[in-house]
C-alpha cells in the first residue's frame, strides 16, 4: 500500500493550488486564474490519487499521459507538477510566463518535465490525446498489455468543445472505440465574452453519446475529493469506448468577488481579491505559499506511488518477448535496402513513388502508422500490407481518418509526442489550410510527424481553383521548424522519405498527382539542393522544384541548343539549402551568374535564391493540367526565355 494523503493534507493542497492559480498570475500581470482555481480538486484527484506516474522518471515509457487542452488554466498543470516533484520549485512559479522560465504561458513539450503536448489553441490538446490513444492502443496489441496498458487523460473546456476539431476528433475516438481515453469536460459555462449562452446552446451530453462515447455526467462534486475519485476510477475501469466525465465548476471559486464571473477568465485578480479569497481558504496572504510539510508529504506519496507503477509494469513485463526496434527509432539503412528499385525509364507520380516506399518499409518499421483523411490511395498513404486499424483489429496500422483534416492533422501529433510510434499523414496540399494550426504546433514541440501533400500545383488540372494550390508552398515554408520537401522524381522521393524518418521534428512531403520523368539521382535531398546538369562555364543558372525540374532541364536544353550553357540544380528543400555554408550553397547557385527559378506556384520568397522567377502568383483555372501549365508560362520555353532576358537584358530594336 502506497502512501496517502490525509484529509487536512488534501484540503490544504487544493488550497495552495488555488493560491498559486491566484497568485503567478498576479506576479506576471496576466490573467487566466479562474478555470485552475475551479479544477484544483480534479487536478488533485487526478495526480495524487488516480493517473499512473512517476515523478522520477517523467518520460517513464508506461505512464499515463495528462493533456491540458484549455491549457490557458497552465498554472494549474505547474503547481500539480511543483507539488508532485517533477521539478517546479517556487522560483518557478514565480517566474510564471517570464523570459526563459520553465513555467510558460501555455504548456510547451520540451520546456517543463511532466508536460506532454503542447496546447494553447482551443481543442488541439483534445485531438491530440485522440492520437496518443491510437499510438497506445497499437503498442498494447503489438507488445501486449503486460508491457503497454495506460490511459491517455485530457482536460476540456467549453471553448474546446466549441472548436469544430474538437466535433472531428471525437467523431473518430467515438468510431475507432478508444477505450482508454478519458476527457473530462470542465463545464463552467463561461468563456471570455461572458456566458456561454451568448454563442452555444450545445446538449454536449448528448452529441458525445451520438459519438460513441459513454458519458458520465457528475455532476457538480466542487471539493468532495472523494466524489471525483469514484466519477475518475469509474472512467478508468470503462471498457469498448472512449469516456466523457461531465463535470460542473464554478470559474474562480472561492472568489466571494469572481465566482461564476467571466472576469475571472481573462483578467487577473486585484491583490484585495486575493486577499479575500485566501481568507475563506484558510490560508496565509504570502505569494506563492507552499507550505514544507505539505510539500514533503506531497513529494513522498507520489514517488511511493510512481516506485510502485514502474515495480509493477516491470513486473507485468517481463514475461513479454523483447521489443523489437520501433518506429521512433528507425535503421535509416534497413529501410534504405528495402526500398523497391527504380525504373527510370518510366515516368511515375511522386505520390506513387512515395507508396511504393512506404509499403516496404512497413516490415522494417513494425510501428509505422499510417493513414489519410479520405484520399488514402490518391495520396500515396496506402500501404497494401496493412490491416485497417479499428476497434476490432487493433492492430492494423493503416488509419482511415474519414474527411477530418482538422483531427489528423492533430492526433498525428499526439501520436509522435506519445513516442515509440512513427505517423503518417496524407491530403491534398489545397486542404493544408485545414491542418495549418496543427502542423504549426508540430513544429513548435518538434514532433516527428510525416505531413504527405499531394496534388501539388496546378497540374491537378480540370478540379479548377479551389483544388491547385498556389500559395501553399511558400505558406507551408514560412513556418519555423517545418521541413518541407517537394520532390522531383522517384529517387528523390525516396530519399525524402528516409530523411523524414531521420529528421527529430516534422516534415512535409509535397507530391505530386501527374507522371514524372526519373531525372535525378535523389542527392539533392540531404543537402537540400545540388547540380543536375552543369556546364564548364554556365552563363546562368536554373533552379527548380518538383514536377518544374524537368522543365528546368528542358530550358536548359533549348539554350544549349543556342550556345548558351545553362547550370540546373534541383532544389527540394529550402530548408536543409538554407542550413548549408554560405560558400556552399554559392558553389551550388553559382557565383556572379543570374539564378532563374521556375516552380508552378506563388514566387513569394523565391527571392532569397534567385533573381527573377517563373512560378503563379494568382489563382488557377480549370482546364486539364497540362493546359494550365502552358496558358500560365510555366514551360521550358517561358523559362528560357527569362533566363535570355537576364543574360542579354538589352531591349528588343
Amino acid at each position: 500500500m502506497t502512501e496517502r494523503l490525509t484529509p487536512e493534507q488534501d484540503r490544504l493542497a487544493v488550497a495552495v493550488i488555488r493560491g498559486i492559480a491566484m497568485d503567478a498570475p498576479f506576479l506576471a500581470r496576466s490573467g487566466h486564474q479562474g478555470t485552475a482555481m475551479a479544477l484544483a480538486p480534479l487536478g488533485h484527484v487526478l495526480y495524487s490519487r488516480v493517473m499512473r506516474h512517476d515523478p522520477a522518471s517523467p518520460r517513464w515509457e508506461n505512464r499515463d499521459r495528462f493533456v491540458l487542452s484549455n491549457g490557458h488554466a497552465s498554472i494549474l498543470q505547474y503547481a500539480l507538477l511543483a507539488l508532485s516533484g517533477y521539478g517546479i520549485e517556487r522560483e518557478d512559479l514565480a517566474a510564471f510566463r517570464s523570459w526563459g522560465s520553465s513555467t510558460p504561458g501555455h504548456p510547451e513539450v520540451g520546456v517543463t518535465a511532466g508536460v506532454e503536448v503542447t496546447t494553447g489553441p482551443l481543442g488541439q490538446g483534445l485531438a491530440n490525446a485522440v492520437g496518443m490513444a491510437i499510438a497506445e492502443r497499437h503498442l498494447r496489441e503489438r507488445h501486449g498489455a503486460g508491457a503497454v496498458d495506460h490511459h491517455t487523460w485530457v482536460i476540456a473546456g467549453d471553448g474546446c468543445l466549441m472548436e469544430g476539431i474538437s466535433h472531428e476528433a471525437a467523431s473518430l475516438a467515438g468510431h475507432l472505440g478508444l477505450d482508454r481515453l478519458v476527457c473530462v469536460f470542465d463545464d463552467n459555462r463561461i468563456t471570455i465574452d461572458g456566458s456561454t449562452d451568448l454563442a452555444c446552446s450545445d446538449d454536449v451530453s448528448a452529441r458525445f453519446r451520438a459519438y460513441g462515447w459513454t458519458v458520465i455526467d457528475a455532476g457538480e462534486p466542487g471539493d468532495d475529493l472523494d466524489a471525483i475519485e469514484t466519477v475518475l476510477l469509474e472512467a478508468r475501469a470503462a471498457r469498448g469506448k472512449p469516456v466523457l466525465c461531465r463535470l460542473r465548476t464554478r470559474i474562480g471559486t472561492p472568489s466571494p468577488d469572481l465566482t461564476d464571473r467571466h472576469e475571472a477568465h481573462g483578467n487577473p485578480f486585484t491583490a484585495e481579491q486575493i486577499s479575500r479569497t485566501k481568507a475563506l481558504l484558510g490560508i496565509p496572504d504570502e505569494p506563492l505559499w507552499m507550505p514544507d510539510d505539505l510539500v514533503s508529504a506531497y513529494r513522498r506519496a507520489m514517488a511511493g506511488r510512481g516506485r510502485a507503477f514502474v515495480a509493477e509494469h516491470e513486473r507485468t513485463s517481463s514475461a513479454d518477448p523483447p521489443r523489437p526496434r520501433r518506429g521512433a527509432d528507425p535503421a535509416i539503412e534497413e529501410v534504405r535496402a528495402a526500398l523497391p528499385p527504380i525504373d527510370r525509364t518510366k515516368p511515375q507520380a511522386t505520390r506513387q513513388s512515395l507508396a511504393a516506399a512506404i509499403d516496404a518499409s512497413t516490415a522494417v518499421l513494425p510501428d509505422l502508422l499510417v493513414g489519410s483523411a479520405d484520399l488514402t490511395g490518391n495520396t500515396g498513404v496506402k500501404a497494401p500490407s496493412l490491416g485497417r486499424h479499428s476497434a476490432a483489429d487493433p492492430g492494423g496500422r493503416q488509419i482511415y481518418f474519414g474527411i477530418r483534416e482538422h483531427a489528423m492533422g492533430a492526433a498525428l501529433v499526439g501520436m509522435a509526442l506519445h513516442g515509440s510510434v512513427q505517423p503518417v499523414g496524407g491530403t491534398f496540399l489545397v486542404f493544408a489550410d485545414y491542418m495549418r494550426p496543427s502542423i504549426r504546433l508540430a513544429a513548435l514541440s518538434h514532433a516527428r510527424a510525416v505531413f504527405v501533400f499531394s496534388h501539388d500545383s496546378v497540374g491537378v488540372g480540370e478540379d479548377g481553383p479551389t483544388h491547385q494550390p498556389v500559395e501553399h508552398l511558400a505558406s507551408l515554408r514560412a513556418i519555423p521548424g517545418l521541413q518541407v520537401i517537394r520532390p522531383a522524381d522517384a529517387a528523390e522521393t525516396h530519399e525524402a522519405w528516409l530523411v523524414a524518418l531521420a529528421t527529430p521534428g516534422p516534415t512535409a512531403l509535397i507530391l505530386s498527382r501527374q507522371n514524372l520523368p526519373q531525372v535525378t539521382d535523389g542527392s539533392a535531398v540531404a543537402p537540400g539542393a545540388a547540380v543536375i546538369r552543369d556546364e564548364p562555364t554556365p552563363r546562368a543558372t536554373i533552379v527548380a522544384t518538383g514536377s518544374e525540374v524537368h522543365v528546368a532541364l528542358d530550358a536548359a536544353d533549348q539554350l544549349s541548343r543556342t550556345g548558351v550553357g545553362i547550370r540546373v540544380v534541383s532544389m527540394p528543400s529550402w530548408e536543409r539549402f538554407a542550413a548549408q555554408p554560405p560558400a556552399r550553397r554559392r558553389e551550388v547557385l553559382g557565383d556572379g551568374i543570374p539564378v532563374v527559378s521556375v516552380e508552378a506556384g506563388s514566387t513569394f520568397g523565391w527571392s532569397t535564391w534567385a533573381d527573377a522567377s517563373v512560378g503563379i502568383d494568382h489563382f488557377g483555372a480549370s482546364a486539364p493540367g497540362e493546359i494550365v501549365m502552358d496558358r500560365f508560362g510555366v514551360t521550358a520555353e517561358a523559362v528560357a526565355g527569362v533566363v535570355q532576358s537576364l543574360i542579354d537584358p538589352s531591349p528588343v530594336q
